[in-house]
């Protein structure tokens, strides 16, 4: 019974409260070059499998938050998850996915998920960290600087720590180096 609070004693009249604990994580997914690369001319720059084969996984049953441009350069809701598509546009529709118009409104209607994954673009990544909506960093980093034209945006140390990193040589599926990084805020 911890979770019900009693107000005050009012005329023999009592308020009850009924306190719940929703333990939402939100976490931003994103594979990161050396050099904070992650898209050039609305697509992905380079072919990691392993990335790919995590991503499904980690993702897999879950809400996946984007922007319009990566819905768009996805093509189609990706199978066995929620897609929520965050536009400016009011008239933008797409079969098979969930409209907002700004992120604080895509985390609402994905609020019954345990676990919200943010996938991208780079505005919605930036802004999801700036205004302190994500719990944790998933980050898959391709030891290779590439040219790009859209960025990740910087980790500031200061917040966040790495929990969690596996390293990975290149084989003959991953052309690159990478690491699997997970972060999360310091405390």
């Amino acid at each position: 019974m911890e979770n019900l609070v009693k107000t005050s004693n009012l005329r023999n009249f009592w308020i009850i409260f009924v306190k719940i604990d929703i333990d939402i994580m939100v976490t931003i997914i994103a594979a990161v070059a050396k050099n904070n690369a992650i898209g050039l001319n609305n697509d992905l720059i380079w072919h990691l499998p392993a990335d790919l084969k995590r991503f499904k996984k980690v993702t897999s049953g879950h809400h996946i938050l984007m922007g319009r441009n990566t819905y768009e350069s996805i093509g189609r809701p990706l199978p066995n998850r929620t897609t929520v598509i965050i536009t400016n546009n009011k008239h933008y529709e797409q079969e098979g996915c969930l409209i907002a118009y700004s992120l604080e409104q895509a985390l609402e209607l994905a609020k019954n998920d345990e676990h919200i994954y943010i996938i991208g673009g780079a505005q919605v990544y930036k802004y999801a960290i700036e205004n302190d909506l994500v719990d944790t960093l998933d980050i898959t980093l391709v030891h290779h600087q590439f040219e790009a034209d859209v960025f990740f945006p910087e980790i500031d140390n200061s917040i966040w720590e790495i929990a969690q990193r596996e390293d990975f040589l290149a084989d003959d599926k991953n052309k690159f180096d990478y690491s699997f990084i997970s972060y999360k805020k310091k405390i």
